[in-house]
């Protein structure tokens, strides 16, 4: 970020939110990495570490947050500097939400061990998680160097997790459907790929704010989608 302004406390502001943007973004894409990685290996205190680490998200969105506020208070920033500022405050947001989609996947892989069901259909949840982890890392870098056409392409990523989304779900579903007693199972793996799911539709809400801040323009509001959960069922 290339700031050059009269008050050079005004560019240390604007540093210093952008760092602890970058932090509790990276956090949160830390936290998200381990809980799906943790839905592989069920390492029950990997696991709880997760769970338990979701305060730190909190703290860091609250800092965002208050320096961000207290910058417009003080510093009256306009244009650019205003449009970069509502930005780090909207995407603090999604990082922290994204932060309580890991602490929610993290507790559904907990249950999950708890109901030690074996043979657990995962394939497309793990292409889910791993195709949702390198938007993140895109979204993040794109953040960085403010790069617009990568923040396209996040965006336009998002139509291959809503597909595999899909496929999940009918494969839930079907297998729901011939065993009754995998039902609590299925329950929870139709969540847990739902929160993925919702993830990457964060992610792609980030881009999308990435894209806003470099060229002070919005994206068209069609976005690409294939999520069919709500259309189709099992024949």
């Amino acid at each position: 970020m290339d700031n050059n302004h009269i008050s050079s406390l005004f560019d240390k502001d604007l540093n210093k939110l952008n760092n602890n943007l970058l932090s509790l973004g990276n956090t949160a894409l830390d936290q998200f990495d381990k809980c799906i990685n943790n839905f592989g290996t069920q390492d029950i205190d990997k696991i709880e570490k997760v769970i338990n680490s979701d305060k730190i998200l909190d703290d860091l969105d609250d800092k965002v947050q208050k320096l961000g506020f207290e910058i417009i208070a003080l510093r009256a920033p306009q244009a650019a500097d205003l449009r970069r500022i509502i930005v780090a405050l909207k995407v603090a947001t999604i990082f922290e939400r994204i932060g309580d989609y890991s602490r929610n996947i993290s507790n559904r892989t907990k249950l999950l061990i708890e109901l030690n069901y074996s043979d657990l259909p995962g394939v497309n949840i793990g292409k889910m998680g791993q195709k949702t982890q390198t938007m993140f890392e895109d979204v993040l870098e794109a953040y960085m160097n403010e790069d617009d056409k990568l923040a396209v392409k996040v965006r336009n990523s998002d139509f291959k997790v809503d597909k595999l989304h899909t496929e999940y779900y009918l494969e839930i579903i079907s297998s729901m459907q011939r065993n009754k007693n995998f039902a609590p199972t299925g329950a929870h793996l139709l969540f847990i790929a739902k929160n993925i799911e919702r993830v990457a539709d964060y992610v792609t809400d980030i881009a999308e704010q990435v894209y806003f801040l470099v060229n002070g323009s919005v994206l068209s509001d069609h976005r690409p989608k294939a999520d069919e959960t709500s259309l189709k069922v099992p024949d």
